[in-house]
């Protein structure tokens, strides 16, 4: 800990003059940190309690006190209102006339409706140099004895600008909460006041209810005597300030009051079930909060309203050269593990998946389905319990339905919705609402679904329930197994028979998938077709390895001197191994070992050794069937003797990002130049690969393609905006580095 009396930065301060009026917990931390870090040159005090201003100065909280609000926020630059929420107002009103030019204003308050309020009243309008703000931190203790500058770390600071704030104050109040250790968000207002209701009020108000009413009964000192644990730490916040309590509740009295209704609705369907002993409906509420305490932080900062200003950035740090040898699985197939989870939901009676893959994507399907009221149990070490609801069984979620990085999951989940009798919205992370939905939008408003999107066609998707849904015959104008699948699911809610025909082959897991759960399908040729009235029945499904996956260390090991790698249970359905078809025609060595079929599906184990590759024209035939794959393709390309062209891979411009450009740039940072077409892309191979960093625009793909280079790099190799690698292959950088790839991983 730094002398409290001397600043520990000497760094130029974010600010010349804090004034804190309170001395409380939250603002004596927040000036005793500030003071500490150096953020600021000077801290004025302000509070109603004298003594508390000396001992602010004796600990070295503050530089100065001063008598009045007034006083202390003359020649502040920031201006931290820290006094009881119903207080707000007053404090305002004394400060309004002494306030300097260029000031920022916050609050620490937990409710920011009323902060707003007061703003309004006392100014007239919401000056755009006022910010809200929220530290969700505290303790027990209160007082100006109980500073802690340390109390921000690792916790969360809700900011609630509106469009007309000024964005130079967001950014350096921004930076004074993120140097204390916090970090720091943004919502509106409004919102941020229904969060807080149902995290932070409506817990605290049951711990006080629930000391309250065990206390009051004859034997509660036996009660107290034998509590265990779990009780102590659940009423541990019922110790919190009464007072301040009290005023956050009549402050944010209508959030409170819904959230509180919501929860008392929720409590008696929990007591009804007990009283009639339906073990379903417990197990169906505990499985679904399990899953959502699990996945409680990635949900809470994933929602489209919650911008993260303070972003926790992944970067690789790759070493050049190394070796490729072992003998690996990799992750299970992302595509089977979303339509194992979709299918067994709509089934009748109990699926049970292994190999599932639990990655944050597949995760977020899972819980989408458990906001729909389907108990599902797990994941554990890849098993999934699932008790399917039937065809019709689903229910209205509470809210929207989250889907994070997921593009597969929104497409297919736009048709199985479509044919829903109640509302649904759809959306995802930042990297998902870029991404158009009108090719899979259109189809099913013919199909007579209504679907609202946001401007350009993307997420959210907004899709009115209750709709009489009637097949349709529809020529796909671009192969996609996303929207094919995405068709055929609507079919099975849709009045006659839903026929979709692809210009050429795609992965075709749903209709295997539908087959294996006992729905008819039928296929002619390049159409599949599906007609309402059947039922998918529950069963086994064994997800084998993902092939876009391992297409990572097939090329890894194509391109490397003296590899051998052999990679266990890859599926190898005949839609999804161009991959492997390609790296053959350009001269790899890659073997099939123990071909057999698990659940409908062929799977075999692959070695691949390393063989010279030369460049060719890729078919495009085989476009379509290493649709995903083109990323790490590239990379194998720089690699071959002669020049690789690829032709008719529009698609590729419109995934996670604009794959062909995004590659094209990447390569060109480590030297290596191509020519970018409109559907495709030329590369001359035989060209070295320097050292250099490259962005992956966050496209987990682009980010593992470019580990894979680093093997024929002449130096290191950084890459930028990796954190969405763990979304889709959570162990990557353990098997990239078990089977010789030097690759680091930096977190900041």
């Amino acid at each position: 800990m730094a002398d409290p009396t001397t600043p520990a930065s000497s760094a130029a301060p974010l600010f010349r003059r804090m004034a804190v009026i309170g001395l409380g917990l939250i603002g004596g931390s927040l000036a005793r940190a500030a003071r500490e870090q150096g953020l600021v040159a000077e801290v004025v005090g302000a509070d109603q309690r004298l003594d508390d201003l000396k001992t602010g100065v004796e600990l070295g909280v503050i530089d100065r006190g001063s008598p009045t609000a007034a006083e202390a926020v003359k020649g502040a630059d920031l201006v931290v209102v820290a006094v009881p929420v119903r207080a707000v107002g007053s404090v305002l009103e004394e400060i309004r006339d002494h306030l300097a030019e260029g000031v920022v204003l916050t609050d620490v308050g937990s409710t920011k409706s009323s902060f707003v309020q007061a703003v309004r009243e006392v100014f007239g309008c919401w000056p755009s140099w006022v910010i809200p703000g929220h530290p969700i931190a505290g303790s027990e203790k209160s007082g100006i004895t109980a500073a802690n500058p340390d109390l921000f770390a690792a916790h969360k600071v809700i900011l609630t600008p509106d469009e007309h704030s000024d964005a130079s104050a967001v950014e350096r109040l921004s930076g004074l909460w993120s140097a204390c250790g916090a970090t720091v968000l943004t919502m509106p207002v409004e919102r941020h006041d229904e969060v807080l209701a149902a995290t932070s009020h409506l817990p605290h108000l049951i711990a006080f209810s629930l000391v309250d009413t065990l206390a009051g009964e004859d034997d509660n000192l036996e009660i107290f005597r034998y509590a265990a644990g779990g009780f102590r730490d659940f009423t541990r916040i019922a110790a919190s300030d009464p007072v301040m309590w009290h005023d956050i509740f009549l402050s944010n009295r209508e959030a409170v009051l819904k959230v509180i209704d919501h929860f008392s609705a929720d409590l008696e369907s929990l007591r009804s079930a007990i009283e009639q002993g339906d073990g379903k409906q417990l197990l169906r509420v505990f499985s679904r909060a399990k899953a959502a305490r699990d996945h409680f932080s990635k949900m809470l900062s994933g929602q489209a309203y919650v911008t993260t200003m303070s972003q926790k950035q992944v970067t690789f740090k790759l070493q050049p050269g190394g070796s490729v040898r072992g003998d690996i699985r990799v992750a299970g197939d992302k595509s089977m593990s979303h339509r194992s989870i979709m299918l067994g939901a709509l089934a009748d009676g109990i699926t049970e998946v292994d190999g599932f893959l639990e990655g944050e994507d597949s995760l977020a399907t899972l819980q989408a389905f458990r906001d729909m009221g389907v108990t599902i149990e797990g994941p554990d070490q890849g098993h999934v319990r699932i008790h399917g609801v039937g065809l019709h069984g689903l229910q209205a979620p509470r809210g929207s339905l989250y889907l994070g990085n997921s593009g597969t999951a929104m497409r297919l989940f736009a048709g199985l919705l479509a044919g829903q009798a109640f509302d649904t919205q759809l959306t995802g992370d930042e990297s998902l609402t870029k991404r158009p939905m009108n090719r899979v939008a259109d189809p099913l408003r013919e199909m007579g679904a209504v679907i609202d999107t946001a401007e350009g066609g993307r997420p959210p998707l907004t899709i009115k329930g209750g709709q009489a849904l009637h097949g349709i015959t529809y020529n796909m104008p671009m192969a996609s197994a996303q929207v094919k699948s995405c068709l055929l699911l609507a079919g099975l809610y849709a009045e006659g028979e839903t026929a979709v025909t692809e210009p050429a082959p795609t992965r075709d897991h749903t209709e295997r998938m539908l087959q294996g759960f006992g729905y008819p399908v039928t296929r002619e040729g390049a159409t599949a077709k599906v007609s309402s009235g059947g039922q998918l029945t529950g069963g086994h499904i064994d997800v084998p390895a993902d092939i876009s996956s391992a297409a990572f260390f097939l090329v890894a090991a194509s391109i490397t001197p003296g590899a051998d790698l052999t990679l266990r249970h890859v599926g190898i359905n005949p839609t999804r191994v161009g991959v492997i078809n390609i790296l053959r025609q350009m001269g790899a060595d890659i073997q099939l070992e123990n071909e057999r079929e698990v659940g409908g599906e062929p799977v075999a184990d692959l070695r691949v050794r390393y063989a010279p590759l030369k460049g060719i024209r890729i078919p495009e035939d085989q476009v379509p069937l290493a649709i995903d794959e083109f990323p790490v393709l590239f990379i194998a390309a720089v690699c071959a003797e002669g020049e690789t062209v690829l032709t008719g891979a529009e698609e590729l411009r419109v995934k996670e990002s604009d794959r062909i450009q995004v590659m094209a740039d990447g390569l060109a940072e480590l030297g290596v130049a191509s020519r970018v077409t409109p559907d495709g892309i030329e590369i001359r191979g035989g060209q070295p690969m320097r050292a250099g960093t490259v962005n992956s625009h966050g496209d987990h793909r682009i980010a593992m393609a470019f580990a894979v280079a680093s093997l024929r790099a002449e130096g290191e190799i950084t890459i930028t905006d990796c954190a969405n690698v763990a979304t889709s292959f959570p162990n990557f950088v353990e098997l990239a580095q078990g089977v010789g790839i030097q690759l680091k991983v930096e977190a900041s």
